[in-house]
């Protein structure tokens, strides 16, 4: 076990001139360098830490957060080009290595990629790979339509927004299913709206079933999923913070409410609305 690409909760064993030493109950042994000890670390203290490879190709900890995680998409920028390949900043002291070969055009330094981190079982290396569609799969399996799904938010597109479905499958959120403002990179719920004979996916990012509504009702209902499911607008509120929060008149609100309370959706409190 090497933990290469993962976050991981290590024992301090002892301290160095380079660092701290941490292990798992295991035997597994990785240092953790100077730069990344503070003061108040003590001997046999449980620490989270990534373990990723250093410029030798050996494992090394750190207490810094990469921007994309294993197994997993993100748009990264080029720092250099080199004769290997392209590296990107991922957060990390060692630059991601997007090899030539993992490149579906020559990289350029200064741009913004869609890669994969995925992990090289035969050299246990960490690679970035901008070759999306061969970690996709149009054989969809266990998803049905309404079922809630983990979206990452790719490019705008003619029809709308590309997505990446549960980091397994390709999606897509047409023009008019774009209830809410979404930034590319970032990831989010949605829902299952249909399943094509060519295994893409048409997402909603409501629960489907709520087509009927106007948009209000949807808006009303992705600014309470935004703000943990409960907000203190209600029908009582002023017109002004009604339109200042959700953009929209208090008529518009008062009937996006009641057809949402109507489908046993939210609950209306005194001073507060929640979802159900």
């Amino acid at each position: 076990m090497t933990y290469i690409g993962e976050h991981v909760n290590l024992r301090i064993d002892r301290f160095t001139s380079v660092g701290a030493y941490l292990e798992d109950d295991n035997g597994f042994e990785v240092l953790l360098p100077n730069k990344y000890l503070t003061d108040d670390l003590e001997l046999d203290q449980e620490i989270s830490v990534y373990i990723y490879n250093d410029s030798e190709d050996r494992p090394v900890a750190t207490t810094e957060t990469p921007k994309i995680e294993l197994d997993s998409f993100a748009f990264l920028i080029v720092k250099e080009v080199s004769n290997f390949g392209a590296f990107l900043d991922w957060g990390l002291e060692k630059d991601l290595l997007v090899p030539f070969k993992e490149q579906t055009a020559k990289m350029v330094e200064g741009g913004i990629y869609l890669v994969r981190l995925y992990r090289d079982e035969q050299t246990n290396r960490l690679v970035g790979s901008a070759k999306i569609n061969k970690f996709l799969t149009d054989q969809v399996e266990g998803l049905n339509q309404g079922d809630e799904i983990d979206l990452f938010i790719g490019e705008i597109t003619d029809l709308g927004r590309k997505v990446i479905v549960n980091n397994r499958y390709n999606g897509l959120i047409f023009k008019d299913r774009l209830v809410k403002p979404l930034k590319t990179g970032e990831t989010t719920k949605g829902y299952v709206e249909f399943i094509r004979e060519d295994g893409k996916i048409d997402v909603s990012l409501v629960p489907v079933g709520l087509e009927k509504f106007d948009a209000f009702s949807e808006m009303v209902l992705a600014y309470l999923k935004e703000n943990d499911g409960e907000i203190s607008v209600t029908d009582k509120s002023s017109p002004d913070l009604i339109r200042s929060e959700l953009k929209m008149s208090k008529k518009s609100f008062k009937k996006a409410v009641g057809n949402l309370y109507k489908n046993k959706i939210i609950k209306i409190n005194s001073d507060s609305i929640t979802l159900l």
